[in-house]
């Protein structure tokens, strides 16, 4: 569909970012960020994307999408590539064995319009071109986002679901506009420091030997991380989760004022 009027500024409104983890092919992610531009989407993030980047294919296939390509952030980990932001929805077309709220596209882009509109930041993870998102990928999030596909042929190219969504962000308003009464409430933290407490929490729970059985750690702390996403916790919060867990962690190294001594065996009884 034709009609691009190149005679246009193009302006970088505030909007979600998308993150693709480990995409394989150039052309996928070139093609992710033109889908992006025709909605004025532009904050890419790559993690650990297969082939490097900077990537030819990406460039010939994102057809003149440069603002969106120049743009483009590169992340070792995806915790590091969610960390600056308080609104996270993980996209998938698979159940998943874990309690997370389930969005359609709809509901999903209206959250996220007020979101961004409240000053926060949100973003969309997207999987890997064959199996999607891990499960430890999606406890990351706040919720899943799925869309109403044909469930004999679900899968979707990773272009053509994040042109679904920017579509659906673009309908319902863009920017979208902070709610009533919400400026004075204390805003969630920043994804850093949930995964901060994530890895304070779990590494004091490995070594108070909580995981008893190591083949079922990584599904106990999916649960875990889940259970702490929904709280949508403050910086504040966080940090007085953090001194619980950091008091239950020295508890030993502290004398207990209501324990009794032992009595001698040859001190006299009163």
């Amino acid at each position: 569909m034709a009609g691009t009027d190149t005679s246009l500024p193009i302006t970088l409104a505030p909007g979600p970012a998308i993150i693709l983890c480990e995409p394989q092919l150039g052309e996928n992610i070139g093609s992710t960020a033109r889908a992006m531009a025709n909605f004025g989407l532009w904050d890419l993030r790559l993690v650990r994307p297969r082939d490097g980047w900077p990537n030819e294919k990406a460039v010939a296939a994102a057809s003149r999408a440069d603002h969106v390509l120049e743009r483009v952030r590169v992340f070792e980990t995806l915790e590091a590539a969610i960390a600056d932001l308080t609104l996270v929805y993980a996209t998938t077309a698979r159940s998943r064995d874990m309690q997370k709220e389930v969005l359609g596209p709809e509901e999903a882009s209206s959250n996220m319009a007020r979101h961004i509109g409240g000053g926060q930041g949100a973003g969309l993870l997207f999987g890997r071109e064959r199996w999607g998102l891990l499960n430890d990928e999606v406890a990351m999030a706040d919720a899943i986002v799925t869309l109403p596909v044909e469930p004999a042929f679900a899968s979707l190219n990773i272009a053509q679901a994040v042109l679904l969504m920017s579509y659906e962000w673009r309908r319902n308003g863009g920017a979208g506009k902070a709610l009533p009464f919400s400026e004075g409430l204390d805003e969630a933290a920043p994804r850093e420091e949930l995964v901060g407490l994530f890895q304070h929490l779990e590494g004091v729970l490995d070594q108070s030997g909580f995981f008893t059985t190591p083949d079922k750690r990584p599904s106990m702390v999916n649960n875990l991380r889940t259970a702490l996403t929904r709280g949508r916790f403050t910086s504040q919060e966080i940090r007085t989760l953090r001194g619980v867990i950091s008091s239950i962690d020295r508890r030993h190294e502290r004398p207990n004022p209501n324990r009794q001594k032992p009595q001698a065996k040859d001190e006299p009884k009163e």
